[in-house]
């Protein structure tokens, strides 16, 4: 498994609306987000989320993304 601590992410808050707190993103995997309350929470949460998407997709053995491969990819 790669490093985890390669991988990028973003933190944005959450509105009231959205429920409050902190949402983590991982822009290497379209389907790994999580949140927290606070960002330390939202980060805790978001490399659990990273870890359960990475043996997810080697369970079904489809490939798993270098870290900061979207960062590379061009517009098509």
């Amino acid at each position: 498994m790669n490093n985890l601590d390669d991988y990028p992410y973003e933190i944005r808050p959450l509105t009231p609306d959205e429920g409050g707190g902190f949402l983590i993103s991982y822009p290497d995997f379209s389907i790994c987000i999580s949140d927290g309350e606070t960002v330390e929470e939202a980060i805790v949460n978001g490399r659990d989320a990273l870890i359960a998407t990475i043996t997810a997709l080697q369970l079904e053995n489809l490939p798993v993304p270098a870290p900061h491969s979207r960062k590379n990819r061009k517009a098509g």
